[in-house]
Formats: C-alpha cells, sequence, structure tokens
C-alpha cells in the first residue's frame, strides 16, 4: 500500500477553484445578466433595439462559442431569429432557423472557407431597414475565414497560419497579419453588412485593452496597419515560413489596409463585450477565498514567454507566502510557447510543466489551464503540478526534462492523474494560473 500523498488535497483545492471559475463564467449566466427581451425589445447592455422595427434581424455567430451564444441568444428571444453559426466545437443539437459550418482550429478548413462565403453572401443581402447581431468568441480568426486574394489556396491558407501559430508571437500580433490577408477579418464583415444597422455581443479571449484582435475584429474599426505587418514579419522572421502565394503578397507590397473608424460601416455599429477572461479571474477568487486563501492577482504575464512567466509568478507567490500562510496568486491571459518540434500538449501544459520543476519538493501547486477546454493539440485544458510532480513522473518512468525540450507534457500529466480533462466546454475566456501556496 502506497504512502498517502499530502499534496493531493491541494491539487484538489486548485481543480475545484478552476471548475468553479469556468461554471460561473459561463455564457448563458453573462445573457442572462446583459442580455433581455420583452415585447419584442431587445435590450444588449445599456442599448435598446426594437426588432419590429427591422425588416429583417440577421445572426452571426463566429467562434468556439458560436453555438453556446446563439443558445443563450434563442433562449431570451424566442424561435424569431434566423442566421449562420461557425464554429469548431460539435453543438450536439442545432438552433432551429440557423445554418452550421463546423470551422477548423487552430488552422481554417474547407467549412471555414464555405462559412466565410456563406456569411459574405448574407451580409451583401442586407439593407439599412436591417439589424445584424454578431456574437464573436475565440477561435473565429480560423472557423470562418476567406483569403483576400483568390490565388491564396487553402493548403497555403493552412501554412500560413501554422507559421503564425508556432512563431511565439502574441495572439494580437498574429491576428494583425491574419486580418491583412482575410477578406472578413480586421472590419470587412462590417462593410459587408454595410449599411445595416449593427451590434456586436463579444465572449472575449483578447486582451481588454484590444478588443479588435478577438476573432481578428471582423465588425471592429481596425487598429493595424499594414506597416505592423511588416514589422512583425521581420520580429519573427516569418516571411520565408509563408507559401509563395502569400510571401508574394507582401513582397510586392499588393495589400491593402483594412477599414479604420472614420468608415461608414461603423456609423451604425455597436461593440458590447459580455464575458472576458476578467470573468473568470474573479470568480477564481471568490472560490479561492472560500477555502480560506489570501488572494492575489497578478495579469502582467499575459503574452509572456511561458519560462519567463513561470519565474516570476513563483518568485512573487514566494514573496506572497512570506507574509500570510495560505497564498492564493491568479493570473490570467496566456503565455506563448514556440514549438520547435512535435509532441502532445500545449501552453498550459507545458507552463505547468515548467514550474513542476521549480517547485519540487516545495508545498506549492500550481494549475494552468484554458477555458475553452482544449490546451493545443491534446484532449485536456491544462495540468495541475506540485512539488512531488517531478518525483512521481521519474517513479512513472517519465523524465521531465526530456518531456519539457519535446513539447510532451501530455502524456506525463495524463499518467499522473494530473491532466485536467474538461472537454470542449464552448466558451473561451482565455486561461486561467492559479498558484497555490500553504
Amino acid at each position: 500500500m502506497s504512502a498517502p500523498d499530502p499534496h493531493r488535497p491541494l491539487r484538489s483545492i486548485a481543480r475545484t477553484i478552476f471548475a468553479h471559475a469556468l461554471r460561473e463564467a459561463a455564457i448563458s449566466k453573462a445573457f442572462a445578466r446583459h442580455v433581455s427581451c420583452d415585447r419584442g425589445i431587445l435590450r444588449v447592455c445599456d442599448d435598446l433595439y426594437d426588432l419590429n422595427a427591422h425588416s429583417r434581424v440577421f445572426v452571426v455567430a463566429i467562434g468556439k462559442a458560436g453555438h453556446t451564444m446563439v443558445e443563450a441568444l434563442a433562449a431570451q428571444v424566442g424561435s424569431r431569429l434566423e442566421g449562420i453559426v461557425a464554429t469548431s466545437v460539435d453543438p450536439g443539437s442545432q438552433v432551429h432557423g440557423f445554418r452550421y459550418f463546423k470551422g477548423g482550429h487552430p488552422t481554417p478548413n474547407a467549412d471555414s472557407v464555405r462559412a466565410a462565403e456563406a456569411i459574405l453572401k448574407s451580409l451583401n443581402a442586407q439593407t439599412a431597414t436591417s439589424l445584424v447581431i454578431f456574437m464573436l468568441s475565440g477561435g473565429g480568426s480560423a472557423i470562418a475565414e476567406k483569403p483576400i486574394d483568390d490565388e491564396i489556396s487553402l493548403p497555403d491558407l493552412i501554412a500560413t497560419y501554422r507559421a503564425l501559430v508556432l512563431s511565439g508571437a502574441p495572439i494580437a500580433e498574429i491576428n494583425a497579419i491574419r486580418k491583412h490577408l482575410s477578406g472578413v477579418k480586421g472590419g470587412r464583415l462590417a462593410q459587408a453588412a454595410y449599411p445595416a444597422q449593427q451590434v456586436s455581443l463579444m465572449v472575449s479571449d483578447v486582451p481588454d485593452s484590444t478588443p479588435d484582435a478577438l476573432a481578428s475584429g471582423p465588425t471592429m474599426p481596425d487598429s493595424t496597419s499594414v506597416a505592423d505587418c511588416y514589422a512583425i514579419l521581420e520580429k519573427y522572421a516569418l516571411l520565408d515560413q509563408f507559401p509563395p502565394s502569400v510571401r508574394e503578397l507582401f513582397q510586392q507590397h499588393a495589400l491593402e489596409d483594412t477599414p479604420k473608424s472614420d468608415d461608414p460601416a461603423f456609423v451604425h455599429a455597436r461593440w458590447w463585450p459580455v464575458l472576458s477572461n476578467k470573468t473568470a479571474i474573479d470568480e477564481a477568487g471568490v472560490a479561492a477565498t472560500t477555502h480560506g486563501f489570501a488572494v492575489e492577482v497578478d495579469n502582467s504575464c499575459d503574452d509572456w514567454d511561458y519560462d519567463r512567466a513561470a519565474d516570476y509568478l513563483l518568485e512573487r507567490l514566494r514573496k506572497l507566502r512570506k507574509s500570510v500562510s495560505r497564498v492564493c496568486l491568479i493570473s490570467g491571459g496566456e503565455v506563448t510557447v514556440k514549438v520547435t518540434n512535435g509532441g502532445i500538449g500545449g501552453r498550459n501544459q507545458q507552463f505547468a510543466l515548467a514550474c513542476a520543476q521549480r517547485i519540487a519538493g516545495e508545498n506549492t501547486t500550481v494549475l494552468s489551464a484554458g477555458t475553452d477546454g482544449i490546451d493545443g493539440n491534446s484532449t485536456a485544458a491544462g495540468a495541475v503540478a506540485d512539488g512531488t510532480t517531478t518525483e512521481r513522473a521519474k517513479a512513472a518512468g517519465y523524465d521531465p526534462g526530456a518531456a519539457l525540450g519535446s513539447f510532451n507534457a501530455y502524456p506525463l500529466f495524463n499518467a499522473l492523474g494530473d491532466a485536467i480533462i474538461t472537454g470542449p466546454s464552448g466558451n473561451n475566456l482565455r486561461d486561467l494560473r492559479i498558484l497555490l501556496a500553504w
């Protein structure tokens, strides 16, 4: 009989905190707070829309939360809605009146292109008396996509996305390039919907300071420029990694800039974030407090390299622990990983394993997981690690250092029972890192 594991309760508490955050940051709860419909008057946050005053109400939902958002809207409005849902998550059932497309993620597929073409065709048919309700969530960049140039084939598009995703660049920089290569991003769906009245409901997986990065900003004025794209290409040496059809667009300076705030398409457009990473962070804090932890939030390592973020957050935790007996440090946003060879895992598991090596022997627990339930190319949302992880991994026949170096963290955590398996959540609010010490 093996000896009891004194660290297990802390790993269990970390899981409980994460599960509470996921549950309380649900889209249905956000819509109940921010969206309602009474006698044909739709309320979206501070705005009111008389649905009976419009000749047509058309809904476009794009992203991992596309189906969940449509369900939540239909629960408020009823069965009068029609539109298109483009999502990468199998919805199980479909909302009446909607056409569904299963786009790819993290790279586009044929349905991504079909979805974008169907959306553009429907938006071009709208008039000044139409109301278009856009519902945007994370993953939308790949899930609905049409290249700006017909010479860019689907394989070329996939190769371009893969180069961007593996570059180590933060999401805002990746999306700046995506916008300028796309016929639907960077405000171009808003242009297609003009002159209809437009409102966008946003379940955000991007930093609050860059809302136009969500799904690459298809309905918002774009804050990035072609010049920014060239700077990003140089910064990450990306040009040679692109296929010829994409590379030539940049070499020939053939890209056009995206619509800015003075474009007529935005005169009758509104945008409302109804859910973001902050909601998940706040709810994690509530759960940690109920377990007797003093809570501190530090999001300053958002978009940092995972190794640097691990050093920073663990040092911060140790300093807090000197003055508090039970401390929980919560960090939202995403860390970056530049993958140089392929194992099975994702940025959350890579971060957790990096932390495991740094906290060996300590009474510290680190959980890192994605609110979408998917971490990289694994079936896990993330992982939980503590001071015994490296020892237990070695006893199970795994080399933590080798797993880290080959970006192959999932098999190790799965074997230890420390992979966090939630399945796709139908939501996407970026990642949560929960660090506990007592």
